[in-house]
Formats: C-alpha cells, sequence, structure tokens
C-alpha cells in the first residue's frame, strides 16, 4: 500500500482547499521543491500533484513549480543512489502536447480527469501514444462523477465510466469522494472497494485520509485491488505522520517484519 503526499499548487505554492473550494485554502509551503523533499526524507515512494489552477483554466498554470518538484525528486535519487521515485500531475491537462512536455519534463503519469469524461476520444488517443504513463482521475459524489473541479456533477456511473477507460489502456484510476475530500472524516472504503472489485487495474484511493486508522482499514482490502492511498490534509497538518504510516502499511502488507 503506498501512501502518496499530494502536493495541491495554486499561484506557485502548496496548498490545501476544502473539497475543491478555490476560496477555502491554507498555504502550507511557498516552496514547492522543498515542500517535495520532506515528504520524500518521510519515506514517500510516490509523489502526486495537482495544478489547481490549471483545474479551473483548463490549461496548465504552474509548471514552474512543477519542474522544481521534478529537479527536487530527481537531486533526492541521485544523492541517495536509489531510482527516480515516481511523480504523477493532474490538473488542467486537455491535450496531447501538453502530456508529452510534461512527460518530457520527468514526470512518470498523467492523471486525465475532467477530459476523460468530457472527451474520451482525447482519453483514447492519450493511452494509445502514452502506453502505461496514463491515469484516469475520476472523482465522485453519491457514485455519480463530477468534472470542472468539481463544479459540475454528471449523470455519469463511476463503474461504468471505470470500466470504459479501463477497456481505452489507462494505467490506473483514481478515486476521489469530494464529499470528504479534505474534511478528514475518513475514507469511503465501501465505494472504493466497489469500485477496486470491477477493475483488473488498480484503484489509488483519495480524500478523506484522517489517521492511522484510515490506513490500516484501506491495508485490510488492499488485496481487492487497491493500490495506494493520497495523502494531504492530514500529513500537512499532522493527524498522520507518514513515515510511521507507510512503516505500517508495509508491515501489515507483509513486506516488513512484524518485529
Amino acid at each position: 500500500m503506498l501512501l502518496i503526499p499530494a502536493i495541491d499548487l495554486k499561484d506557485g505554492h502548496c496548498v490545501r482547499l476544502k473539497q475543491g473550494d478555490m476560496d477555502q485554502v491554507t498555504v502550507f509551503s511557498e516552496d514547492p521543491g522543498q515542500m517535495a523533499r520532506h515528504w520524500l526524507e518521510q519515506g514517500a515512494r510516490r509523489l502526486h500533484l495537482v495544478d489547481l489552477n490549471g483545474a479551473f483554466a483548463g490549461k496548465p498554470k504552474n509548471e514552474p513549480a512543477i519542474k522544481s518538484i521534478i529537479a527536487a525528486v530527481r537531486d533526492y535519487a541521485e544523492e541517495h543512489g536509489i531510482e527516480q521515485i515516481p511523480v504523477q500531475l493532474g490538473g488542467g491537462i486537455r491535450d496531447l502536447d501538453t502530456i508529452e512536455r510534461y512527460l518530457d519534463d520527468g514526470l512518470s503519469y498523467i492523471i486525465i480527469g475532467t477530459a476523460a469524461v468530457k472527451s474520451p476520444g482525447f482519453l483514447h488517443d492519450a493511452c494509445s501514444a502514452f502506453p502505461g504513463q496514463i491515469i484516469v482521475g475520476l472523482d465522485a459524489k453519491d457514485g455519480k462523477v463530477a468534472t470542472d473541479g468539481w463544479s459540475k456533477l454528471s449523470g455519469h456511473e463511476v463503474i461504468d465510466l471505470a470500466k470504459k477507460f479501463e477497456d481505452y489502456g489507462c494505467e490506473a484510476i483514481v478515486y476521489t469522494d469530494i464529499g470528504r475530500d479534505g474534511m478528514m472524516k475518513g475514507v469511503n472504503i465501501e465505494a472504493t472497494v466497489k469500485l477496486a472489485q470491477s477493475m483488473t487495474i488498480p484503484v489509488i484511493a483519495s480524500g478523506g485520509v484522517h489517521d492511522i486508522k484510515d490506513v490500516e482499514a484501506l491495508c485490510a482490502v488492499e488485496d481487492e485491488g487497491i493500490q495506494g492511498v493520497i495523502c494531504g490534509r492530514s500529513i500537512y497538518e499532522g493527524t498522520l505522520n507518514l513515515l510511521q504510516a507507510q512503516e505500517r502499511a508495509d508491515q501489515l502488507s507483509g513486506e516488513l517484519d512484524e518485529d
């Protein structure tokens, strides 16, 4: 079970929103590269970036900050003699040229959300052009998919869309319960498991992580196809210690000895 720190970018700063509301913002750092390094030092094995301005504008808006994070990750890997740690990014990605540019910059995975729902042909083309590097982000409330920075609720069922996108060849699904994101009220385990059981590709949980109990609850259903969980406000506000939580997850997954 991967615990994946989220670095949400707004105006070049690292922030967190409550339920995707750009007016309910907390700035946690003005140095995205340093923040990335901090989470790597805390044992992160993957990073999750979101271009919040891009998600609302429909085009990249935080490229300098993203490049600073990629450079920090690359430097960290070189210093420690380890393989490059994967970095995934979502927010405002609407064309193949943008995907190619980001991958050339050093990102490992691109997350397509709103565009996957609104322009499935684009997603299909992206999966074909960049196999193994496209993840679909499905944000949902009460089983229905939301788009446009969560501002619009579609009539699409999450599982129906996820199966369709799996057929296109996407690498994984990031599933966010938007009613819980940033609220630290616990992950929607039931809905996440239901989705994972219907897929053959991995599901990454997102939204609502509060403390170690949420991590333990996810580890208990990991075998259903849940690859990891994105951690945001909980690790920034200290209700979840990333280093300890990842060690506990490894222990429960059998990757560490119990003693």
